[in-house]
């Protein structure tokens, strides 16, 4: 397949941190610091198949690092993604993701130039979900991101159980979902700049989990202007180029100063 996402001002690379295979943006040339952006993919994606993403964000300068989760990409990639494996799985990859982000965030700023200052997450789907739990538990990161993903975990796993038909999971796993949804954890997200897009219309992961996740957080917030919802009408789970424009715009406010 021809690579057809070139540029002369982005240097794109593979790189291994441990055992984690991602793939690195970076603008060309840049001496300085980088504001930096971690992207996580979804369920039954890859750093590969988000690689548009990651470029139309390094293209506006920033550093972008994509790494492939668990079972996915390089990382034995499973067979197929249907529901039992879904329901097997889903929740063990969050979570290897949420223990591996210190070492990437470690690797960005001691070997690829990044500003420890000015780290972000973002993520779609499972990779939103990922994304919102690092956030949650990193105070150091500066923004967060979500595409179609959740901050309501409780209530977003009670409807994946009942769209998988799944009665309950282990016990111990029930218990860390809760232990670390960010709904759980809305002191340690007070004033940290959120925001959330998402389809109306999302059969896969229901906005409205988002809905309650927002209208629980938000009066916590003394700088309302740092949470922000966008919900797309008839919009089922899929990125639009107006959320990677409003993710950009929000990054630009509130990374890069």
């Amino acid at each position: 397949m021809t690579n057809y996402l070139k540029s002369n001002n982005i240097i794109e690379d593979k790189i291994k941190i441990g055992e984690i295979p991602a793939i690195l943006f970076r603008p060309k040339d840049e001496r300085e610091l980088i504001p930096t952006i971690i992207f996580y993919h979804g369920w039954s994606s890859n750093k590969e198949i988000q690689r548009i993403r990651g470029f139309i964000l390094a293209s506006v300068g920033y550093q972008v690092i994509i790494p492939d989760a668990i079972y996915h990409g390089e990382r034995k990639a499973l067979d197929n993604y249907g529901g039992e494996n879904a329901a097997k799985y889903f929740w063990d990859i969050i979570f290897s993701n949420i223990e591996e982000s210190d070492s990437i965030i470690n690797e960005i700023i001691l070997n690829y130039n990044g500003d420890p200052k000015r780290i972000g997450v973002m993520g779609h789907s499972m990779g939103g979900i990922t994304a919102a739990g690092v956030f949650t538990h990193n105070p150091n990161l500066k923004t967060l991101a979500v595409l179609n993903g959740s901050c309501g975990w409780q209530d977003s796993n009670n409807r994946f159980k009942e769209f998988l038909e799944v009665d309950s999971y282990e016990r111990e796993l029930e218990e860390k979902v809760n232990k670390m949804d960010p709904m759980n954890n809305l002191n340690l997200l007070i004033d940290r700049p959120i925001i959330l897009l998402h389809g109306d219309s999302d059969t896969l992961v229901p906005i409205e989990s988002q809905e309650l996740f927002y209208e629980n957080l938000k009066p916590l917030y003394n700088h309302k202007e740092k949470l922000k919802i966008m919900k797309y009408l008839n919009l089922n789970h899929f990125v639009t180029t107006d959320m990677m424009e409003q993710s950009i715009a929000w990054f630009y406010k509130y990374l890069l100063n």
